[in-house]
């Protein structure tokens, strides 16, 4: 049975390192029992060790999302083990740094597999649960190539893509309903994150996060805000709402621009090649935490994100200051 005190059950899938390791954490931190559903052993141990020493309870579940009826098994062992689930994030991602034709059809299907169908077997076995509940809130992890995509990542930007479409069709049939089931879409900028180590790529530098970069922190605290108080669509960091409004406004010349800037900027030339084991089709051995190799670039606050976090107390603000303009101009109106 859940603890009293807990904020509720929460999933998050590929919880054990990069994003989903500090989404894990932060929403231990705001009082959520934690199930961790990812491959490698190491990593899940260590996330449940954070949630653990966080004070909440922490569960490690063992499952490849692209395999729909192990989510359901892993859903299953949530609910026995903690209780009924409240949360679930659909974190999990994966991907090459290759060019659509230098991508081989099986890695183009994997990437595919983990990072959409991963969401649809996530988003499946949340809803079977929550649905008949009519209670619950399913968060996706999008990106801002789910809006815009940029060269070397066809497959990872087709999938988020392809999230984006699934989760507005799986919306409108919850309003139809009129169920209380909540679904969130949260856009990540780039982040640094451990999955920049262990991308598959044959190029000679080490893969990075398209500049601005910031730290997966950032990412977390904004899912865990969308945890707190659903809203159906979130951008977070000021990159990712420039590219999304960009996109919409200027789309041809962001055609030319990204193709001339973001090839070489997701290479780091002064770091060598990754010697890790890409994670396309295995986990990687090892527990790797949240952040990549890109510390000293990465930022670890966005003020979009903060404004975002302290909307109500700016609009409260914001609307004093309005009044205030109109009393000081009433007054000067009468007097005249």
């Amino acid at each position: 049975m859940a603890r009293t005190d807990a904020r509720g059950v929460a999933v998050v899938t590929g919880g054990s390192a990069g994003l989903g390791r500090a989404i894990v954490r932060e929403l231990a931190d705001r009082g959520w029992d934690v199930a961790v559903l990812a491959r490698g052993a190491d990593g899940l141990d260590g996330a449940v060790s954070d949630v653990r020493a966080r004070g909440r309870r922490g569960l490690a579940v063992s499952v490849d999302v692209s395999d729909g009826a192990d989510v359901e098994r892993a859903a299953d062992s949530v609910e026995q083990e903690l209780g009924e689930i409240d949360l679930w994030v659909n974190n999990v991602m994966s991907g090459s740094i290759a060019t659509f034709l230098d991508t081989t059809p099986e890695d183009f299907e994997r990437a595919t597999a983990v990072t959409y169908f991963g969401a649809v077997n996530g988003t499946r076995a949340a809803l079977t649960r929550m649905r008949p509940r009519d209670r619950g809130h399913i968060i996706q992890i999008g990106s801002a190539l789910a809006h815009r995509g940029i060269p070397l990542q066809s497959a990872y930007c087709g999938a988020k893509h392809a999230v984006h479409g699934f989760t507005d069709s799986v919306v409108s049939e919850l309003t139809h309903e009129g169920s209380a089931v909540a679904v969130s879409i949260v856009d990540m900028p780039a982040l640094n994150t451990t999955q920049f180590g262990w991308v598959k790529s044959n190029f000679p530098h080490h893969p990075q996060p398209v500049p601005p970069i910031y730290q997966p922190e950032v990412g977390a605290r904004a899912v865990a805000d969308v945890a707190d108080k659903p809203r159906r669509r979130t951008w977070v960091g000021n990159s990712t709402v420039a590219l999304i409004l960009g996109t919409r406004v200027a789309g041809r010349f962001l055609d030319w621009y990204l193709a001339k800037n973001a090839w070489e900027g997701q290479f780091a030339p002064d770091a060598q090649a990754s010697t890790s084991s890409p994670n396309l089709y295995e986990p990687v051995p090892g527990d790797h935490g949240a952040h990549g190799a890109f510390d000293d670039k990465a930022r670890g606050e966005s003020l979009q994100t903060w404004a975002i976090r302290h909307r109500t107390p700016l609009y409260t603000a914001a609307g004093a200051a309005a009044a205030a303009v109109l009393a000081v101009g009433g007054s000067l109106l009468r007097r005249r």
